[in-house]
Formats: C-alpha cells, structure tokens, sequence
C-alpha cells in the first residue's frame, strides 16, 4: 500500500513528508494505522546525527500508537482492530536479558538504527521511488501507517486513549523506570531530577510513587519549572548548583540520595556536575543522550571510590515494555499516573519539524502528532 511518512535524507538534516511503499505483513509481523506519535528528543538526535543512522532515507518515529489492520501468516495473538502502543525496544523473550528480566536490554536491540529487519540486512518493509528505506527502531511512527514485528508491539485495552498511550512506548517508561528503577528511589529520599522535557517530567513522577519526600527539578526554562511542579516536583530551580545546595539543606549536609540526568543533550560537563550533588552511597543515573561518540566524564575518582558513589546508565528506565506498558496505563486509569497533562502541543505529521523547533525553544513537555 501508499502512505506518507517523515523521512530524513542525510544528517544533519530535516523531516521530510513523502509517499512511501509500505509492505504487508510477514508471518510474525502486524500492519497498524497510527493515531499518534510523540516527538521525543532521539528522533532529533538522529537528524542532527549524534544518533548515526544505518541507512538513508531513514523514517523517523519511535514513540507510538495505533489499531492493527493486518496481520501477517502465522501470527497469533493479534487480530485486526487490536489497540497497540509500540516499544521502540524489541523483546524476543529469548535472548539472556529477556530470560532473565532486562528486556530493555534484548539482544535485538542492537538494530535500532539499522533500519532493516534484525533477520536479515537487505529487508525492507518501507520504500521509495523503487529504493529501500529504513525505519527506526523498526517501527517508525512518523508515518501514517506501519508494518513492525509483534516483538516491538504491546496489545493495549480499547478505552485508553491512543493519543496518550503512545507516550509509554518511550518517554514514561524512560523517566519513570529511570526513578523507580535505576535510581531504586525509595520513601523519604531526596531526589534531583535534572532536565525537566518529556523524559524528565515523568523522572518526577517517578519519584514522587516511589515516595520521595523532596524532589528537586532542575531546569533553565521557567515554563519547565512550572510544569515539574504539576507533576509532583516539591522545589524546581534554574541551575544544578542550586539544586545541589537545596539537596544538601534537606539532608544535614550529606546530599541528594540520587540525581538523575535527563537533559535533552547530555554532555559530561552535565553528569559531572549532577554526581558532585549526591550523597555517600548516592546513585547518579544518566539517561539524557547527547553524541554517543564523545567521552569522559570529569568526576573525582577518589569520591567515585571512597565515598561508594554509583554511577548508573539507564536505558527505557530499565523497564520490561511487555509488564510495564500496561502497569503504566492502568496507573493512568486509575489517576496516578499523568499522561493527558505531558501533551504540550499537538501538530499534523506535515508539522514535524515545527514541533522540533518548539521543543529547542524550550515551549513543549512533549510535543504530539495526530493522525486522522
């Protein structure tokens, strides 16, 4: 079939709205018309190449949602008109990190930026003018409608809305899970959240379930520090050092038990400075992106050793999509979790990079495309 999606060409570059050829469904693979897709930051990253692309045209999206049209031969447990939300991160169920409860970290993740099919480099399922063209993490949700594999796809109730169900196919699951999970926040901790977009508003959110008595918001755009607020935020403030300084007034001097980083564009300079406002045995977790070439971070080996500080990688908040998906929406379900409120902005798949540009200028939580 025709559809239209959002294509990068090279990089740096700009999203770009074309017809594509879209393949049917294989066996094991679904054919979904989207509703919506969240605008979050890695999309950027890939156009701005800190994220480096396997091959161009590349379809952008990785945070979606939509009701299944297709099902391809012998594919059970999905029907046509089934609800899904897309986890950018494939679980195989198999590999050693499924098996032992890291799905997160599926071994098929490795072809996120690949843009063809994990079995096989040279297939395809999207196309245009005859070439192949790839799709991010699989799935590529800035395109009007999809064929993904049942691995990157979680079966959803029908009375949750599509348009913020697609938000836990990345952003609530990452800043969620980066509180719950890799920070392992727990009731009456001092938490800094530092970063307050998509991923760090739900951070807050994250920390205020798990009990945190302060949670300190760190961000330069008032309309930010505004926002952690609604979300939970107890302080929100300009600076880290302010944060740090804050921190360290809750605790008798010994500092946040954890910081957790989700700035848009991560440099070293960033988690540097979060580490330095963590406490003894204080866990400082980085989940913001910036160019994933660059290294070193300037942190005083001796306090990394001697005062038993930890230094945390997460990715998708070190969720299991399969559990944490519907755990997530049954909290929305049930007023514990907010969604409706991280829609800043919505926009037409046509305003794509209008919706990119909002987001640098600092204007959205998280910017939201509607399809018809």
């Amino acid at each position: 079939m025709r559809t239209r999606g959002a294509v990068l060409r090279k990089a740096p570059g700009k999203y770009e709205v074309v017809e594509l050829e879209l393949d049917d469904p294989r066996a094991g693979e679904i054919q979904v018309e989207l509703a919506a897709s969240g605008l979050c930051h890695s999309d950027d990253h890939v156009a701005t190449g800190d994220l480096p692309a396997g091959i161009f045209p590349m379809a952008g999206g990785h945070e979606g949602a939509g009701v299944v049209t297709k099902v391809g031969p012998n594919t059970p447990g999905f029907s046509e008109g089934d609800h899904v939300v897309f986890s950018f991160l494939p679980g195989c169920g198999r590999c050693r990190w499924c098996a032992t409860g890291h799905q997160n970290l599926c071994d098929l993740g490795q072809f996120l930026l690949a843009g063809c099919r994990p079995d096989d480099p040279t297939s395809f399922r999207l196309s245009l003018d005859g070439a192949p063209v790839g799709q991010i993490a699989g799935i590529s949700t800035f395109c009007e409608d999809t064929t993904v594999s049942v691995y990157s796809a979680i079966k959803i109730p029908k009375d949750i809305p599509l348009e913020v169900a697609c938000l836990t196919g990345c952003a609530v699951g990452t800043g969620w899970g980066s509180a719950v999970n890799s920070a392992a926040v727990q009731p009456g901790h001092t938490v800094i959240v530092m970063g307050i977009g998509g991923i760090g508003a739900n951070a807050v959110q994250g920390a205020v379930h798990a009990g945190a008595s302060q949670v300190i918001a760190v961000d330069p755009v008032p309309f930010k520090r505004e926002k952690a607020q609604q979300f939970g935020a107890t302080h929100a403030v300009g600076s880290i050092e302010e944060a740090g300084e804050l921190a360290r007034s809750f605790t008798n001097g010994q500092g946040a038990d954890s910081a957790i980083v989700t700035v848009g564009v991560t440099t070293g300079d960033h988690v540097a400075a979060a580490f330095a406002t963590v406490r003894k045995q204080g866990t400082c977790v980085v989940t913001g992106l910036g160019n994933i070439t660059d290294t070193g971070v300037n942190i005083p080996l001796g306090e990394l050793t001697l005062f038993q500080k930890r230094l945390q990688g997460s990715l998708f908040g070190e969720s299991a999509p399969s559990f944490d998906i519907p755990r997530q929406l049954e909290l929305y379900r049930t007023g514990a979790l907010k969604l409706d409120e991280l829609v800043t902005t919505t926009y037409t798949l046509d305003e794509v990079d209008q919706g990119y540009e909002d987001m640098h200028a600092g204007k959205n939580i998280r910017g939201v495309i509607h399809y018809n």
